[in-house]
């Protein structure tokens, strides 16, 4: 059951106009939040962002399935399912929660993420996750930022070299 902050971030992003996948990021977080404290491990950054993400469709975050060809068939349904599950009404009960969820399969599931390594939320395995993703969009050329404010960005990243490395020259003393 996702933290009563985590539903109301992603409702505020959702209202603000935001984008679903900024919204279901609430969920992410949440979930890299719960392995760093120690509740569960995963596997693979990619596992407890899978997890965030059909936390936040189940939670009722508009999030739609990856179109077919993106992604495993098996993974594709999976997220189908908890999208559906989501956007049911569900009259007396909270967003997303038809009925009580299973005992023994919600104990089984913990208990097997408790036995991963807590190393998929560390820093670096959360940094690698980035750039890998990040190759793979610019291989499919899906760069997100707009021109301008690449070219605006790199501006100012040589303004504040150039401010940094003036003192250096001036007083002759390195760091």
């Amino acid at each position: 059951m996702p933290w009563k902050t985590t539903i109301d971030r992603a409702r505020r992003d959702l209202r603000r106009g935001k984008a679903p996948s900024t919204a279901a990021g609430e969920f992410v977080r949440e979930e890299m939040e719960h392995i760093r404290r120690g509740k569960h491990g995963a596997r693979s950054p990619q596992q407890a962002i899978a997890i965030g993400l059909s936390k936040a469709r189940r939670a009722g975050v508009p999030l739609r399935p990856p179109g077919k060809g993106r992604v495993q068939e098996r993974t594709r349904r999976s997220a189908t399912r908890a999208y559906a599950k989501g956007q049911q009404e569900h009259p007396g009960r909270s967003v997303g929660q038809p009925r009580k969820p299973a005992r023994r399969r919600s104990r089984a599931v913990e208990g097997a993420l408790k036995r991963e390594p807590r190393s998929a939320a560390s820093r670096s395995a959360l940094s690698k996750q980035a750039r890998q993703a990040w190759a793979r969009r610019r291989r499919r050329g899906e760069t997100t930022a707009r021109p301008r404010a690449r070219a605006a960005s790199s501006r100012t990243r040589r303004t504040s070299k150039s401010s940094r490395t003036r003192g250096r020259r001036s007083t002759g003393t390195r760091r």
